[in-house]
């Protein structure tokens, strides 16, 4: 399955359902529901909009750049940063963790630290990254590094809003882990009216 999905792909194999509705207004802003073939709505699906009328460098995001391991977790499951970040990898666990990454994006290992202490590693560049444990085969987190301002991950619900977006022609990215599509990602073309924009999304997972 080709990264790009386009149009004539999505209605010819049912890979992914856009539906959508604009009204008028001021600035743009888009929600975007995420579900599976069953209707279950997907949580932290990662959503990244990029504007055809480009975007500027990344702002610092509301939540702090930081992956903590806590009850054997990787907490949150998945953090979402801008590119050139730096992630704090703060242990809470009575237990030693050694965190390693074997993605593209980010290929590094963290030596043995224990409870209470923190590490810190940096993320020049933009992708995704999944992380383990050396020590707890279990243990699963997910780090988008992404280079543009618009970008959030979706609630239980499946949901998720973007505010203050440039009307026109537009990129939304979706990305989840488990996502059938090359690289975990899905791409899709559109156009954003002014005012509130909507998409709802069928995004089939792997088994």
């Amino acid at each position: 399955m080709f990264r790009r999905i386009t149009l004539a792909v999505i209605a010819a194999t049912g890979a992914l359902a856009f539906a959508f509705a604009a009204q008028a207004g001021g600035a743009s802003s888009l929600t975007v529901v995420v579900k599976d073939r069953r209707g279950i709505p997907i949580k932290d699906a990662v959503i990244t909009v990029y504007p055809a009328k480009g975007v500027s460098a990344p702002a610092k995001f509301a939540w702090p750049n930081a992956m903590a391991q806590k009850d054997l977790n990787f907490v949150p499951g998945t953090l979402i940063v801008p590119k050139g970040s730096k992630v704090a990898f703060p242990n809470f666990d009575r237990v030693r963790h050694s965190i390693y990454s074997f993605s593209d994006a980010a290929r590094f290992e963290i030596s043995l630290y224990g409870r209470d202490q923190s590490r810190a590693q940096s993320f020049p560049v933009a992708g995704n990254v999944a992380l383990g444990c050396n020590i707890h085969d279990s243990m699963r987190g997910y780090i988008k590094v992404v280079d543009t301002p618009y970008a959030a991950k979706t609630d239980r619900e499946g949901r998720v809003v973007i505010d203050g977006l440039p009307s026109g022609a537009t990129e939304v990215r979706i990305w989840h882990p488990a996502a059938l599509a090359s690289d975990n990602e899905a791409d899709h073309d559109t156009v954003l009216a002014d005012g509130a924009n909507s998409r709802a999304v069928v995004l089939p997972l792997r088994r």
